[in-house]
């Protein structure tokens, strides 16, 4: 990880310590946890709270091509950071929580999400509204994965029921600091016409 990363990372914490919740980028052995279900085969990916790109590199060395990720990040220096770093991939520069009355795909949907958002600090309002949106993007079959510091599920079971998700425990790892747990989030039913963002 470039010092500079970590620096950056300090600073967008500093300004803003509910929106990034961390003080430090996501380590290579998370990014490498959270993307391990997830290769070319995939298609196109959506992810969400980049931040510096560490779970970005990790997509690509599984060889997801760039021209494939949609990133959603809603720091402008970190979204400048990631058009120059990532100049094939789609930025969005946009709270998480507009994808809920947004179309990101035009063909299939994404066939995986990645988050690091940090779900613990936000509201059950808007990550219903959040959840709802990724769901709305990603086509039947396909899983969210988001990562927690420490080992309880970020999401709450009621919120879960409400849109029909379960959650499947990933890993966990001790080399990030501090360690941190992911999770696959995908729905209980199938249902290919279920539109998300009307429900």
């Amino acid at each position: 990880m470039p010092a500079s990363d970590a620096l950056s990372f300090l600073m967008a914490w500093a300004v803003a310590p509910f929106r990034v919740g961390s003080v430090t980028p996501s380590s290579s052995s998370l990014a490498a946890l959270m993307t391990r279900d997830i290769g070319p085969e995939t298609g196109a990916v959506l992810e969400l709270g980049p931040g510096t790109g560490p779970f970005t590199r990790a997509l690509l060395s599984r060889g997801v091509n760039e021209e494939d990720l949609t990133l959603v990040e809603s720091d402008l220096d970190f979204a400048a950071l990631l058009k120059r770093r990532f100049p094939s991939a789609r930025v969005f520069e946009m709270d998480a929580v507009g994808l809920r009355h947004l179309t990101l795909f035009e063909g299939p949907p994404a066939g995986a999400a990645v988050s690091g958002l940090p779900f613990r600090l936000i509201s059950p309002r808007r990550t219903l509204a959040i959840l709802e949106g990724v769901f709305a993007n990603l086509r039947p079959g396909a899983a969210l994965y988001q990562f927690t510091l420490g080992r309880r599920c970020p999401f709450d079971q009621a919120l879960l029921d409400r849109l029909d998700l379960e959650v499947t425990r990933v890993g966990y790892t001790f080399r990030n600091l501090p360690p941190a747990t992911v999770y696959r989030v995908s729905r209980i039913k199938t249902v290919s016409t279920y539109d998300w963002r009307f429900a």
